[in-house]
């Protein structure tokens, strides 16, 4: 093993051609974790806000970006115990994952699916563990619910779409144009709505309202969910691509008893993301290792080509996961 090792550095807050190849030591395994040598990266919204400066790393954390990686285990920490050298995983990240080699706690690890690719493992953590835990362990989805997803065609939606749709909600779902569309109806999503052309408040109220909406959107978009909720309803956010503030009735709130809450899932401890991990292995891998649910893959770059990957997905012109070949 060389002492030293690609990565992709961010050389100052900006856009993508801020992200730069560098050099840096392999990093070592602290008790309890695990250092992984990566086949590839998962490209996500977080890394690109990263990058502008407007989410900073947890402290201890890398400063490099990259929340999931698919690769094979390179050395253990003390304490760790079921993961030796040689094992295939994909994992989620603290952050590091531009990079040849990355640490993490060993508990955040699941095996590669039977018959998965590495590339499209590297598709997994994030959004699994993002989906589960918002839309089932937060959100309390339930079969024979009215669930509607917001940017049904990202790594998000595509992931929440099958989840949901597998676990018998009914499934709505939102994206701006015809192609995007049909992918979402592909998928499993019972209707999807081209909020350039309809607006998805009318066609949810004439099912009967959302049970439960999951929105990485945020802005004008939070009065317009509470009015597409049904009464009891539920709205999970987890992002605001168009800004966190607005202004909101919750007069609405009270009288429909609706609930609103969300995560982000990067600050949360260790445990808990340990306990994301665990109901993963149990209700959501069996799954994937029979084909019945899989990553939606949008394109592949290079490690050096980062800036070009976060450029495709800031152009929102992508269907799926974007990764970077190590």
């Amino acid at each position: 093993m060389t002492q030293d090792m690609r990565v992709i550095e961010i050389a100052k807050p900006g856009g993508p051609e801020v992200l730069t190849p560098a050099r840096r030591p392999i990093p070592e395994p602290k008790a309890g974790e695990v250092v992984i040598r990566v086949a590839y990266a998962g490209v996500n919204r977080p890394d690109a806000l990263q990058r502008a400066g407007l989410y900073n790393p947890p402290p201890g954390a890398s400063d490099l970006p990259g929340l999931e990686a698919s690769g094979e285990i390179s050395a253990v920490g003390e304490g760790v115990s079921g993961l030796k050298v040689g094992d295939q995983v994909c994992a989620l990240l603290p952050g590091g994952g531009y990079a040849e080699y990355v640490a993490t706690p060993a508990a955040h690890c699941l095996p590669v699916p039977e018959g998965m690719s590495m590339d499209q493992a590297a598709c997994l953590p994030e959004t699994f563990f993002t989906v589960w835990s918002n839309v089932f362990q937060r959100g309390g989805l339930q079969a024979g619910e009215r669930f509607l997803i917001h940017g049904g065609s990202s790594g998000i939606g595509t992931t929440a779409i099958q989840l949901a749709r597998h676990f018998g909600a009914r499934v709505f779902a939102t994206a701006g144009s015809a192609e995007k569309c049909a992918a979402c109806v592909e998928l499993g999503a019972e209707r999807a709505i081209n909020y350039r052309e309809e607006d998805y408040v009318d066609v949810l109220r004439a099912e009967g309202g959302a049970n439960l909406i999951l929105d990485m959107v945020g802005g004008d978009y939070l009065p317009r969910n509470v009015k597409a909720l049904a009464d009891d309803g539920r709205l999970v956010q987890i992002a605001f691509l168009q800004g966190p503030k607005v202004e909101l009735n919750f007069a609405q709130v009270m009288m429909r008893r609706l609930t609103i809450t969300g995560s982000t899932l990067r600050p949360q401890s260790d445990l808990a993301k340990a306990h994301i991990a665990a109901e993963l292995r149990e209700k959501v891998w069996p799954l994937l290792s029979a084909g019945q649910i899989k990553p939606v893959m949008d394109s592949e770059f290079a490690l050096d080509q980062a800036s070009d990957a976060h450029a495709r997905m800031e152009s929102s012109g992508h269907i799926g996961k974007i990764v970077l070949k190590v």
